[in-house]
């Protein structure tokens, strides 16, 4: 038992009066609400003790007006609950495991041991039952339809040999995978009962505001039913968890088992699928996030009908637009997902988005960042045709785009790599994500012929061998340019089909060092414009700083081709 530490008596006197001074205006408003019912109370007949000249004057002190309901706590859950408890399941799930490596070994006994064949087989015997051992594990689950579907999470089942329903009342149903999606974290399951069971629906999730109430029911330390009351303390949480993260972060309650489980509003609909928690200790600490129903319903909807999902896919690589790059831009704000190449074959190959175009509305939506268009375009169903904003060469353009589906996009990008690095390639920029629109982190074409037409200048016919001659090397913002010759791109071990000026030294402590360049990389473009020899990107560098630029934005391709966008300080 915790020990109880007790002030002293004429301590204690003096806290209580010291709170009397504080509170006040509290204390009065309990005295007017104590006149209040003693005036009820004459009214009903009763008899009212006089009052003294003291009360009197307590009477008149400042009073702040109370709301009743503010002393009375939150409304009971308790008829809401009740009547979804039925719908929420355990679902229960168990694994074959092989165990790595060989055991215990075999003690070495002396030679003609009469015990050697005893410990032999005792030992070998060992290794061969705990080859394989039976792993169990709990999550949560609810029902959507009463003819026996079931909405989970995809690692509460993931690799499961069984999986199993478990409901209130105690029946056991086995349960069939019918789908999953490892970029939601989502999975449909399948029983089939006897009778009818109860459901629950979905929700609108992005009704919900911030301090708005939400129940969670689920299955925590393998406790089912267990019910957990909160609010909404946040919309639209990235947690690193997957490509669209947009989680709904709350305080109720969610613990190990609670996965799968259901979060819902006060109206009894499902605005949530409680999936991760953030703890130093395995519990709760009031800090969990529920994937939002306005993602999940359409993930669940095609994996129950179709047992995969299908996504949109416009088929560029974005990264973010940084302070820097909205600068070089011309742009008011960092803002948009900035379009860093196109996947040849794409659904937009046609020309009508580019290179250097930074996406700022997608189907009537914002786009107030890069996650952003990842997730709508893949909620947008397949074969739409929608109007696209983009920022381009200083104003902004409207464009159509008819999605391909995303699930495609692997083919395609298979089929670029088909061709023997033909075209320079995007670098990673470490979001690890290949939905939807593919974010720079696999090879694939950047599109460059369609840019290299307007990038030779005012003559785009124009050929290099034409161009007047130009000086061998240069250096611009702390960059040592050099013309790329054969001798240059076997130092660099520079591909045959990257085009531009090698950096060959970077000034150190310069804003491009700063930017991570390095010799062997190669400029491609300065301000949207292909640059073949050093002096036209030092002119190009000396014209933005006339227009009075801040930044200078840079195609830069690594020696194998990966191509990246960064914007470097005009010093």
């Amino acid at each position: 038992m915790a020990p109880i530490y007790r002030l002293p008596f004429s301590r204690s006197l003096a806290l209580l009066a010291g709170i009397a001074l504080t509170a006040g205006p509290v204390a009065g408003g309990a005295e007017q609400a104590f006149a209040q019912v003693q005036n009820s109370g004459a009214a009903a007949g009763a008899q009212v003790p006089p009052t003294t000249n003291n009360q009197a004057t307590q009477a008149v002190a400042p009073t702040m007006t109370m709301n009743p309901a503010m002393n009375a706590g939150p409304a009971s859950v308790a008829d809401l609950a009740a009547g979804l408890l039925d719908a929420v399941v355990n679902i229960s799930t168990s694994q074959k495991v092989k165990d790595e490596g060989n055991g215990p070994a075999t003690p070495k006994l002396p030679e003609n041991s009469p015990y050697q064949n005893e410990f032999n087989d005792f030992f070998n015997n060992k290794k061969d039952d705990d080859s394989n051992r039976k792993v169990s594990s709990l999550g949560s689950g609810f029902v959507i339809d009463p003819s026996g579907y079931i909405v989970t999470n995809n690692h509460v089942i993931e690799g499961a040999d069984d999986i199993e329903a478990i409901f209130p009342n105690g029946t056991k149903l086995k349960a069939k995978l019918i789908g999953t999606d490892t970029k939601t974290d989502l999975s449909v399951l399948k029983v089939e009962p006897k009778h009818p069971l109860p459901a629950v629906k979905f929700g609108d999730s992005s009704k919900m505001r911030i301090g708005d109430w939400v129940m969670a029911i689920g299955n925590p330390f393998g406790l089912g039913g267990s019910v957990t009351i909160g609010i909404v303390s946040a919309r639209g949480r990235n947690i690193n968890a997957g490509p669209y993260d947009n989680f709904i972060q709350t305080d109720a309650a969610i613990n190990k088992g609670n996965s799968g489980g259901p979060l819902f509003n006060m109206k009894g609909e499902v605005i949530g699928i409680n999936t991760a928690i953030i703890s130093p200790s395995g519990g709760s600490i009031g800090i969990g996030f529920a994937v939002p129903s306005e993602l999940a319903e359409g993930v669940v909807n095609q994996l129950r009908d179709f047992g995969e999902t299908r996504r949109g896919w416009l088929g560029v690589r974005i990264q973010p637009v940084t302070d820097d790059v909205a600068s070089s831009l011309g742009l008011g704000s960092a803002k948009g997902a900035l379009v860093a190449g196109i996947i040849k074959g794409g659904p937009v190959d046609n020309g009508s988005i580019k290179a250097g175009d930074v996406i700022l509305k997608f189907d009537g939506k914002e786009v107030d960042d890069m996650r952003d268009l990842l997730r709508i375009v893949a909620e947008s169903p397949v074969g739409k045709e929608v109007d696209v904003v983009i920022y381009r060469e200083g104003k902004e353009q409207t464009v159509k785009a008819t999605l391909g589906r995303q699930e495609d996009s692997n083919q395609a990008a298979a089929a670029e790599g088909d061709k023997g690095g033909q075209k320079p390639q995007l670098a990673p920029d470490g979001n690890g994500s290949h939905d939807g629109i593919i974010n720079p982190d696999e090879g694939d074409d950047g599109n460059d012929d369609g840019m290299d037409g307007q990038d030779q200048g005012d003559n785009p016919q124009q050929s290099p061998q034409a161009q007047p001659p130009a000086q061998s090397s240069s250096t611009v913002l702390g960059l040592k340019l050099a013309k790329l010759t054969a001798e240059n791109r076997k130092s660099f071990g520079i591909a045959d089909s990257v085009d531009g000026v090698v950096i060959t030294e970077v000034a150190p402590g310069s804003a491009a060092a700063e930017k991570g360049l390095k010799p062997g990389d190669v400029v491609v473009e300065v301000a949207q414009e292909f640059v073949q020899t050093p002096n036209a990107a030092s002119e190009k560098v000396s014209s933005l700083k006339r227009e009075g630029r801040r930044n200078a934005q840079m195609m830069i391709a690594s020696p194998n081709g990966d191509l990246r966008f960064i914007a470097v300080a005009l010093e």
